[in-house]
């Protein structure tokens, strides 16, 4: 599909994160001009974050990439896959074909990914073909394989407004997946009686619905689930009919989770909370039978998140709370299609659809299906190598060829320095790529421009893991740029295996899947029939493909409509039928603390980002909520390491270094700090913090302990700080990126730096001309305080502007931006450019609400003259009007300035 028709509005996916929402865009004169929720979406009905509403900002060809490159040369498609093709055989008929590798992405689309998966393990013949879904899920898949013999969610989003009890785990859904939080809140207001834990290190704006918070200490989950089973046995609160009928291996698990967490007293110690509080959870959770479970990378970015998965499952199998409306254990994905690749077999241990490598038959079966049981290399025999282990396996020079497909490893993946090296040192680097411009590009050797969310054309699966829906291609790419399925037939074809990739849409791919997924799907002596079932999708055409509407599988003749919820029969797909409890015993984290390294750090995704910013990015107000990488850091722990709000520090770590400005929070424990994921190379100098974090992995699973980093805290000693703005196509040589430290804010129509560094600056007028592309307009100094201004003017236009200070002293940005965006600059404008604000203007603070652009200092100011309410500062200001991710802030805001607001209306009570 290479556009809609201008004027037509289309439905379609957001590519964010695993929640999926359905969107409704508006395409005219040829681009995406509004995006608004889909209503009749299920996952969504309407609602969108602040991430989907921006979605339409996003787009454009600027920093696209558009044409193929072999060498760093462009070159014609038909050039650039010949080199692939020819690179690839060459490699493999030199060192055999398990040196060749692939790396996807969450962001492929399932067609993408079953293409993908059937080339290189089913035609290349090697199993080294994993995904950075690995790094987010691939604990939960395992826990789930081992307790129900197949990688399913028992769950659907409206088991949240079935349940009595919802209880978040390692998850702060108000930020990661908002809207699904959202759909929380109003459950909870429409049923009093629903209660809301919330279990996590850090208070996270998900506590603003908690009934109950528990603050455990980071790795200490398995503990407090193991204490909970016991609990349950011991207040004989388990479903023993369930479990003789539908389950095994409960002696077992009971006997570890007695043996390791037997009493309330000795789990409150593992985990560090106050015992009542803790026995008051696990009254809850075994006084209901209607408990849902929501987890996620708190759980499983551990090195046994395995285990405590399992720990999470065993409690819902050992109180029958499975099978039901508002019932189960649901692990929340962190991609829009982690859950179609892994469908398709996107991961190393996988085969295809759902089939594994030990699944009694699949090799064969598969092997008929694609028609490789006469290729030389077949079909391979065993799992390939993880995430982690690949890039290792790369280093070793075990393989020589890697594909990587819409993901960034060299971000991403611990130990990046490491990962960087083997990337460096691999022969061939393929990458499959949008974004001109990203940290893994230097380490390509060949680079195939592919297309992006508003023109890929295919299906998702969402975190219900049973929802599918249609991503539909609603522009042209940019360019030559191509779909990610296209590319890869086409090397197929020139590497000799035209039949089997003669593809000419997706549908004939989701075609083949759907057949592959009922393909001898009979239960037999071997084993249960598979759940993974859409062989009630076969056939649909291109007119029913295209007009698919979201769906849950198993799809099948006795299933056509879909499948609201698995196990609701208590059978399970094992061999047996029965579900399994697995004996727990708890680990804490393997990077350890010690004298050097004496903190505990945690990562993780903020509000208004997404992974590496290559499309958040380009959305200026998604820039302003969190305009710096940060370091979250609890009071004390900031007093003993002598550092300050809002200044700069550096963590420290064995093999590398994180600098972001601190942020002072008592919602942090003490001896744990909190770093975003987000920033690479291309937005600051040193914040990745991939380097904080060992290449430690789950052995079951092979998921990256990326939650528990060991580091020390420092400041970071600055002889000056500076704020450089800089109107775009000014600043591709950066020469200030020299400084000690900087971070790169886009906005609209120019580039915001923040600069510092340990060396003064004794000639500003001579540093300034040394920088400046363009020459100095007015300046203002104050050298006694270490203060200056100045600003560079031509033709009528602002080209930069600097303010030498902490960035505490900017006034609000908004007035200076739209002077980079005016190209007939007034005197009066001119006078007020050092000032960076128009005569009169008030200063609006750090933005809070994104989606209505609302900074910190009016709502401030709103509240203390009297709107004390979430709902009253939406009617003055409209902010926690549309996607409702800012209300915890502002309900926190309203706390803090509770007593200044009543002072300001009754200033003679005893209150005030």
């Amino acid at each position: 599909m290479r556009g809609a028709k201008a004027g037509q509005q289309s439905k379609t996916t957001c590519p964010y994160c695993g929640v999926g929402c359905g969107v409704k865009a508006a395409v005219e004169a040829g681009t995406l001009s509004a995006v608004e929720g889909d209503r009749e979406h299920p996952a969504n009905f309407g609602r969108l974050c602040v991430k989907g509403s921006a979605l339409h900002e996003t787009l454009g060809h600027h920093g696209r990439l558009t044409r193929p490159s072999v060498d760093g040369v462009e070159v014609s498609w038909d050039a650039a896959l010949s080199a692939t093709a020819n690179r690839l055989n060459t490699l493999r008929d030199e060192y055999g074909a398990q040196t060749v590798a692939a790396y996807l992405s969450g962001q492929l689309l399932t067609e993408d990914y079953y293409v993908a998966n059937k080339l290189f393990k089913g035609f290349l013949g090697t199993p080294h073909l994993d995904t950075n879904s690995r790094l987010c899920m691939a604990s939960a898949v395992v826990g789930y394989k081992r307790a129900f013999g197949a990688d399913a969610v028992p769950c659907n989003y409206e088991d949240l407004e079935e349940a009595e009890l919802v209880v978040l785990v390692g998850s702060n859904l108000a930020w990661n997946h908002p809207v699904l939080y959202q759909r929380l809140k109003v459950a909870k207001e429409r049923n009093p009686l629903m209660r809301v834990v919330v279990i996590d290190p850090r208070v996270t704006d998900s506590c603003e619905i908690a009934d109950l918070y528990l603050g455990i200490q980071p790795g200490s989950d398995a503990y407090l689930f193991n204490g909970l089973l016991a609990w349950m046995a011991q207040h004989q609160k388990l479903d023993t009919l369930y479990l003789e009928r539908h389950t095994e291996g409960l002696e077992e698990a009971l006997k570890a989770a007695q043996q390791t967490a037997g009493s309330v007293a000795e789990v409150a110690v593992a985990c560090d909370v106050d015992p009542e509080r803790l026995e008051t959870f696990y009254y809850w959770f075994a006084s209901q039978l209607h408990v849902v479970t929501l987890y996620s990378q708190g759980i499983n970015q551990s090195a046994s998140g395995t285990d405590k998965c399992n720990a999470i499952i065993n409690c819902h199998l050992a109180g029958g709370k499975i099978g039901l409306p508002g019932a189960g254990p649901f692990s929340m994905t962190g991609q829009p299609n982690a859950m179609g690749g892994r469908e398709v077999g996107g991961l190393a241990n996988q085969l295809a659809a759902h089939m594994d490598y030990h699944t009694p038959g699949a090799l064969d079966l598969v092997s008929r299906f694609w028609t490789t049981d006469s290729l030389t290399p077949c079909l391979p025999d065993s799992p390939g190598y993880k995430a982690v282990e690949l890039f290792e396996a790369i280093e070793r020079g075990e393989i020589k060829a890697l594909w990587v497909m819409a993901t960034n490893p060299a971000i991403s993946l611990p130990g990046a320095a490491r990962v960087r090296a083997a990337l460096k040192k691999c022969p061939l680097v393929i990458v499959s790529e949008c974004a001109a411009h990203t940290d893994l590009l230097p380490y390509a050797d060949i680079v195939l421009p592919a297309s992006g969310w508003s023109e890929k054309d295919g299906t998702v699966t969402n975190s219900e893991r049973y929802r599918l829906s249609r991503q539909r291609g609603m522009l042209p790419p940019p360019g030559e740029a191509q779909h990610d399925w296209w590319i890869m037939c086409e090397v197929a074809k020139r590497l000799g295996f035209a039949e089997a990739f003669n593809y000419t849409h997706p549908w004939e791919i989701f075609d083949e899947h759907a057949r592959l997924s009922g393909f001898e799907n009979e239960a037999s002596s071997k084993g249960s029939k598979r759940l993974f079932d859409i062989s009630g999708l076969i056939g649909l055409g291109r007119e029913g493909y295209d007009a698919l509407a979201p769906i849950q599988w198993p799809v099948t003749k006795a299933a056509p409509h879909g499948t609201a919820r698995l196990f609701a029969d208590g059978e399970f797909a094992t061999a047996n039928g029965r579900a399994k409890l697995l004996a727990i015993r708890p680990q804490g984290p393997k990077q350890a603390l010690s004298a050097a390294y004496p903190l505990r750090v945690n990562t993780g995704r903020i509000r208004d980002q997404w992974h590496t910013m290559t499309r958040t990015a380009r959305s200026p107000r998604l820039m302003n909520h969190r305009t710096e990488p940060f370091i979250e850091v609890h009071p004390d722990d900031a007093r003993s390491a002598g550092v300050v709000d809002q200044e700069l520090a550096v963590l420290t770590a064995a093999k590398g270094e994180f600098i972001g400005r601190v942020r002072v929070s008592s919602a942090q424990r003490r001896g744990d700090v909190f770093v975003p994921i987000h920033w690479t190379d291309c937005f600051t100098k040193q914040a990745r913090s991939s380097a904080l974090i060992d290449s430690i992995t789950d052995l079951l699973s092979g998921q990256p302990e990326a939650k528990h980093g060991a580091v020390a805290l420092a400041a970071l000693p600055t002889d000056w700080q500076a704020t450089l703005i800089v109107a775009d196509g000014l600043s591709d040589a950066s020469p200030w990126c020299e400084s000690a430290y900087w971070a790169r804010t886009p906005m609209r129509g120019c580039q915001r730096w923040q600069l510092a560094n340990t060396q003064p600056i004794n000639d500003w007028l001579a540093q300034i001309n040394a920088w400046m592309p363009r020459p100095l307009s007015v300046m203002s100094q104050d050298p006694a305080n270490g203060r200056l201004r100045a600003v560079g003017v031509e033709k009528g236009q602002l080209c930069w502007w600097l303010m030498v200070g902490p960035p505490k002293e900017l006034p609000g940005l908004a007035w200076l931006e739209a002077r980079f965006n005016d190209t007939s600059l007034s005197d009066t404008h001119r006078r007020r450019l050092l000032a960076g604000c128009d005569d009169g203007a008030a200063e609006t603070g750090p933005v809070i609400c994104s989606c209505h652009q609302v900074g910190q200092t009016t709502i401030v100011k709103a509240i203390r003259e009297g709107d004390v309410s979430v709902e009253a500062l939406g009617a003055r200001l409209a902010c926690g009007t549309q996607c409702g991710s800012c209300i915890p802030e502002l309900k926190s805001l309203i706390e803090e300035e509770r007593p200044s607001a009543r002072a300001k209306q009754s200033p003679n009570s005893e209150v005030a």
